[in-house]
């Protein structure tokens, strides 16, 4: 084992310039995937605090018992979707409206009657506010018979849901490129490394060592630069995240999702190594 680390260091030193290449490709192509992926999670963070107020407003024909609201609210409460309902008067809404729109203060005090319909107001369940579950409810409100109006304000999210759909397939188009071009030159400095060693591999192979043996230091040093790639992706994401959290508040990845990039660059040095290694170590 301490001479497959011994081999695998040393092939930095024989080709610094392309193993340099190599961590640097690397690091740039997880660095756009991660950076991609930081600006979902940020999105998704905040979605979760808007869809906290996401709420479904069902209009009242006027008229409307008492009774009939009250028996309603408890069969609107039993859907599986819904976490609370709340019954708001005629009063309540002309009250609210007075408190949230003082610039029409004297227009509302200037009113005969109340024009405000009374309303329920429908929250949902953490994992059910999104566009389709808050239709879907929507659609069995409207089915009440004193159900005048049924809105819900959705829509925009569901936009943001779309672009942060798309910049995700983006940032993974342009990261696929970015590992392509690792895989291409982790491939050749271990194949030049292979060309280079030629003489030495077919002594080993002399006495006796095995494919697998010669293997392994072309593999760990496949790896070693995959990984100090991925750990340079992560420095320079949080690089940009500090610059940009001086603008913008944000939360930047927890320390497994970091690893987890990281081990990604791992599997990417690794893989690259194994393709070449195995595709040039028979002709030596």
């Amino acid at each position: 084992m301490t001479l497959v680390v011994r081999e695998a260091l040393l092939a930095f030193r024989r080709a610094p310039v392309l193993s340099a290449l190599s961590v640097t490709t690397i690091a740039f192509a997880l660095f756009v995937v991660s950076l991609v992926a930081l600006v979902a999670l940020n999105l998704r963070t905040a979605l979760a605090g808007v869809e906290e107020r996401v709420e479904i407003v069902m209009y009242l024909r006027r008229g409307t018992p008492v009774e009939v609201v009250t028996t309603a609210m408890g069969d609107i409460e039993s859907f599986p979707e819904v976490e609370a309902v709340a019954y708001v008067t005629e009063e309540d809404a002309l009250a609210r409206a007075r408190d949230e729109l003082t610039e029409f203060r004297g227009v509302f005090d200037d009113l005969e009657t109340n024009p405000l319909p009374a309303s329920l107001e429908v929250r949902l369940l953490p994992g059910f506010r999104d566009t389709p579950h808050v239709t879907e409810v929507a659609g069995r409100l409207e089915g009440f018979r004193f159900a005048e109006d049924v809105r819900f304000g959705s829509d925009w999210i569901a936009k943001l849901d779309r672009l942060r759909d798309i910049a995700t397939a983006v940032g993974l188009l342009i990261g696929a490129a970015f590992a392509a071009a690792s895989i291409i030159i982790i491939g050749t400095t271990i194949r030049m490394t292979v060309l280079q060693r030629g003489r030495e591999i077919a002594i080993m192979r002399l006495v006796g060592a095995t494919d697998g043996f010669i293997r392994r230091p072309f593999l760990l040093e496949g790896s070693i630069k995959g990984a100090l790639g991925g750990g340079l992706a992560v420095a320079l994401c949080y690089t940009a995240f500090v610059i940009v959290s001086q603008v913008f508040a944000g939360v930047f990845f927890s320390a497994p999702q970091a690893s987890l990039i990281v081990l990604f660059g791992t599997a990417l040095g690794f893989t690259a190594s194994a393709v070449s290694v195995a595709r040039h170590i028979r002709r030596v």
